[in-house]
């Protein structure tokens, strides 16, 4: 059984993961359909009547049906093919059939296909084999309709970089480099991650790219290409420790506040003390970022210097020299500060991608790597909820005074 950490911070089994199983399982067959009609009427392109139009045509797509899958029953909406060529054996018209659609099978074993829908696509020889398990047949799949299906997976990426972003208003901005073990550029690359939330309280992926998590250059490469796209810079951005992103925010996004991810930071300062000193110093840590407000968060910030400072002073500058990036969530509406202290939205989100590459070791080429990964988080963008108090985020971009996480009604002054 697996399980996933939620946007809300609750923990799920199953049914998210049958959820996600299920929606790759409509997107990956609509695709190859698709693919596979394209080639059948490719085949046949020669194929002419007397005026020189062609026999073989697409004809819009049939009535939506549900088809029963290895990842449960999903529904498509199958392409639609008109053959006016006749069988010179029977005299019939000919008829497309689809070869994928037909072996459509269900079986309740949704864990054991999970890996298999996204892992086997990153390596060309065996996608065939992954679809062949998850449609019970691998017939209608040649290596001309696996081409062209990886190769629009490339082309949807590309077209989601090439995006402007002028038209989009992203308040609060979430930044993490993760390693879902798939098979990049370079031996310590990671895929830099943006995450944004809109005006209207709703989250988008804003950009996924290839590059190292502790280089300066690469964060700033990534964040200079949004702003060539016309990103603004954002209330709050929300990232690791990682003291390459923060140096590339004040260089193309100077404007932006930050505050540091306290999972990733109590991580940090736990590893740096002895085992014994541990499990204190994360229950120091969770009166800081758990306080009521930020006065109460400065007074243990104190206390967790006067209790470790003495013995261990460069544990205890973890914290107070990141004081202010520790604590500034507090200065914002406090329906939020349960996601604004930690980059979970990105870990819930690739956690369901880890599931999916960490069964093999380094599968895969790098040319289908980041394209495999973006449509896989393209797919659980679907499902995400927009944030609670949405009615906020707009307030936040209006610069709104919040004081202990609650709006500052703004008092007019009399003449």
């Amino acid at each position: 059984m697996f399980s996933l950490v939620t946007d809300d911070g609750s923990t799920q089994t199953g049914s998210l993961i049958d959820e996600s199983v299920r929606e790759g399982a409509r997107r990956m067959l609509a695709a190859s359909l698709e693919a596979e009609v394209n080639q059948y009427i490719a085949e046949s392109a020669a194929e002419t009547d007397e005026r020189g139009h062609r026999l073989v045509i697409r004809n819009g797509h049939h009535r939506p049906q549900t088809v029963a899958t290895a990842a449960g029953a999903v529904e498509i909406t199958a392409p639609r093919v008109n053959d006016r060529r006749v069988d010179e054996s029977t005299g019939a018209r000919k008829r497309f059939s689809s070869k994928i659609l037909a072996p459509c099978r269900k079986s309740p074993k949704v864990s054991a296909v999970l890996p298999l829908l996204y892992l086997h696509g990153l390596s060309f020889g065996d996608f065939v084999p992954a679809l062949e398990r998850f449609l019970g047949s691998a017939a209608g799949l040649s290596p001309a309709t696996v081409t062209r299906l990886t190769k629009r997976w490339g082309e949807d990426h590309a077209a989601f970089r090439a995006q402007g972003l002028s038209g989009r208003d992203f308040v609060y901005v979430w930044a993490d480099g993760v390693h879902p073990k798939v098979r990049l550029g370079q031996a310590h690359s990671r895929v830099l991650v943006l995450l944004g939330i809109r005006l209207n309280g709703t989250k988008e992926l804003i950009a996924l790219a290839e590059g190292l998590r502790e280089s300066t250059e690469s964060w700033a490469d990534l964040l200079r290409d949004c702003r060539r796209r016309g990103i603004r810079d954002p209330q709050l951005v929300i990232g690791d420790a990682a003291v390459c992103l923060w140096r590339a925010l004040a260089e193309v996004s100077p404007a932006a506040r930050h505050q540091r991810c306290w999972v990733h930071k109590t991580r940090n300062v736990a590893n740096a003390l002895p085992k014994s000193a541990q499990p204190g110093a994360t229950k120091a840590m969770q009166e800081i970022y758990n306080a009521e407000d930020h006065a109460h968060a400065e007074r243990a910030i104190d206390a967790f210097t006067r209790t470790y400072g003495p013995k261990w002073p460069k544990v205890a500058a973890k914290i107070t020299d990141d004081r202010e990036e520790l604590s500034a969530f507090y200065d914002f509406p406090a329906e939020r500060w349960i996601h604004l202290r930690t980059t979970n939205p990105i870990e819930s989100t690739f956690s369901t991608v880890k599931l999916r590459t960490t069964i093999t070791r380094g599968a895969g080429s790098p040319a289908a790597a980041l394209p495999m990964v973006f449509k896989l988080v393209e797919s659980a963008q679907d499902r995400w909820r927009a944030i609670t108090g949405a009615s906020l985020v707009a307030l936040v971009r209006a610069d709104a005074a919040f004081e202990n996480g609650q709006l500052v009604e703004r008092q007019e002054v009399a003449a």
